[in-house]
C-alpha cells in the first residue's frame, strides 16, 4: 500500500477546449483518443472533458455549462486551475482508508477522492503497469517534476504532517526564505518512489505582504501555484515555446555575472543561460536548470515551470529568491 506516481492532473476550466488548444499549441501536448463507440464513457453528465498527453504527463481538462455544477463553482471561486491531483497507488482503497484514518475528508468514496489543501483534492487511482513509450520524434516535455502548493499562514506544518501521516510521503527539505521585507517558509515532501513531490509554501505574515499572500487572496485560498514539467533539453524547449509566443520571467544580468563564483562551471554555457533567462543551481548530485513562464492567468495566480535535471535531486532553492524577485517585477504596476 503506497503512493507511486502522479498519474494525471485534473484542471477545472471555464472552457476546456480553449485551454486545451493553448496547451497543445504552446507546449506540444496532444489530445488522447476518445473511447471507441460502445466503450464505457467516463465523462460525467454535464461536463466537457478533454484529455491531453505528452510523454508521461497527462492532463484532464473539465468545464461545465451549468453554473451550479461543482466544476463551474470551482472556476467561479478560483478561476481556471488545478482542482485534483491523481495519485497512482499499489492499493487505492487502502491508501484512501489510511488517509481517512489520519483525518482526510472523503469527498467521493467510489471515485477515491479526498480533500487535500483548500479546494485542491487528491484522487487515489490504480498505479499504471508502466508508461508507454514517447511518440516517435521525441517530445519537448517528459514528466511532471513537482507541484508547488501555497497554503495560508500557519498551515504549513499541518500540511506537511498530513502528507506524512495520511499519504505516506516524507519531508525531504525545508527552508525559510527572505527577500527584502518579505518572507515565506517552505517544506518539500516526496514519495518513496521519488515520483510524487509537493513543494508546500506559506507566507510569513509578520513581514510585508508578498506574492504568496497575493496568490492566496486572488486564488481565494490554498491551491497549486505552479506545475513543473521536466525536460531533457531545456534550451531547446525554451526556444521552441518562445517561438510559439510563450513569455518567461526575466532574470537580471547580475545573476549570470555571479554564476562562475557561485557554481564554477555549468553544464549549459552561461551565455546560453543568459540568452534564455534560465536559472541554474546544483547539489551533491549535479545541476538543475529551471525557468518560469509568465502567468497568463487573469488573476496572475497559476503558471508553469520548465526544469532540466542533470543529476540534481533538489529544487533550486538558491534560485527561489531570483524567482520571487522576478514575479515581483512582473506584478509591479507599470511606471508612468
Amino acid at each position: 500500500m503506497s503512493i507511486q506516481s502522479i498519474t494525471h492532473v485534473e484542471f477545472h476550466c471555464a472552457d476546456a477546449d480553449r485551454a486545451a488548444a493553448g496547451l497543445c499549441a504552446d507546449f506540444g501536448f496532444a489530445a488522447e483518443p476518445a473511447p471507441p463507440p460502445g466503450a464505457p464513457q467516463p465523462e460525467p453528465a454535464g461536463l466537457r472533458v478533454v484529455r491531453l498527453r505528452q510523454a508521461a504527463i497527462r492532463l484532464h481538462l473539465f468545464s461545465a455549462a451549468d453554473p451550479a455544477h461543482p466544476v463551474a463553482r470551482y472556476v467561479a471561486r478560483h478561476g481556471d486551475g488545478v482542482a485534483v491531483i491523481a495519485l497512482g497507488c499499489t492499493d487505492p482503497q487502502a491508501s484512501l482508508e489510511r488517509a481517512e484514518r489520519h483525518g482526510a475528508r472523503v469527498l467521493d468514496r467510489a471515485g477515491g477522492l479526498v480533500a487535500g489543501f483548500g479546494d485542491l483534492a487528491l484522487r487515489f487511482v490504480p498505479q499504471p503497469p508502466g508508461q508507454p513509450a514517447a511518440p516517435p520524434g521525441g517530445t519537448l516535455l517528459d514528466a511532471l517534476d513537482h507541484a508547488a502548493i501555497c497554503v495560508p499562514a500557519g498551515e504549513l506544518a499541518p500540511a506537511v504532517k498530513f502528507c506524512e501521516a495520511a499519504l505516506g510521503l516524507h519531508r525531504i527539505f525545508g527552508e525559510y526564505i527572505e527577500v527584502g521585507e518579505q518572507a515565506m517558509d517552505s517544506g518539500v515532501v516526496q514519495s518513496a518512489s521519488g515520483e510524487v513531490t509537493f513543494t508546500l509554501i506559506e507566507p510569513d505574515t509578520t513581514r510585508r505582504p508578498g506574492q504568496i499572500d497575493t496568490f492566496l487572496a486572488d486564488h481565494d485560498g490554498a491551491g497549486v501555484q505552479h506545475l513543473a514539467f521536466r525536460t531533457d533539453d531545456i534550451a531547446t524547449a525554451v526556444r521552441t515555446v518562445r517561438e510559439r509566443g510563450v513569455e518567461f520571467l526575466s532574470t537580471p544580468g547580475a545573476y549570470y555575472d555571479a554564476l562562475a563564483e557561485r557554481l564554477g562551471g555549468t553544464a549549459i554555457p552561461v551565455a546560453t543561460l543568459r540568452e534564455l533567462d534560465v536559472l541554474v543551481d546544483q547539489d551533491h548530485g549535479g545541476q538543475l536548470f529551471q525557468i518560469f513562464a509568465r502567468s497568463t492567468h487573469p488573476r496572475r495566480t497559476y503558471f508553469l515551470e520548465l526544469i532540466e535535471r542533470q543529476g540534481a535531486g533538489t529544487f533550486g532553492t538558491a534560485n527561489i529568491k531570483a524567482l520571487y524577485e522576478a514575479v515581483e517585477r512582473q506584478n509591479a504596476p507599470a511606471s508612468v
